[in-house]
């Protein structure tokens, strides 16, 4: 089985239990690269992206950082937006990726600045 097959089946495996489990919550999808990472607040219902952020933005880029602390900057940026939009129950989709290293760190970061999930 090639590598590609596997992370689509781990992604759609992930998200169809989550679906099934948090109703009435808003997502927090994560994408990672190499060097970025983004993530976003999407409301399934509507099919729309109500917070997102980016370690590509303009302030994340002012300040040259290592990448897991590029991923904990993100989370107190996207808890903030979010709370300032009102919104602090939501579900972590983490996709394809494993729950370690800057996924972690992210997560961590949302959950101290007030995001429950």
């Amino acid at each position: 089985m090639k590598k590609i097959d596997k992370d689509k089946k781990r992604k759609l495996r992930n998200r169809k239990k989550l679906k099934d489990v948090n109703t009435g919550r808003y997502r927090i999808s994560v994408y990672k690269t190499l060097n970025n990472i983004s993530a976003q607040i999407i409301d399934d219902k509507i099919h729309k992206t109500l917070v997102s952020a980016t370690s590509i933005e303009k302030e994340m880029k002012k300040n040259k950082s290592k990448k897991k602390d590029k991923s904990n900057l993100l989370g107190e940026i996207l808890a903030k937006r979010a709370l300032d939009k009102k919104i602090n129950k939501v579900y972590f989709d983490r996709g394809n990726n494993k729950y370690h290293g800057r996924i972690k760190v992210f997560a961590d970061a949302l959950r101290k600045n007030g995001l429950e999930f």
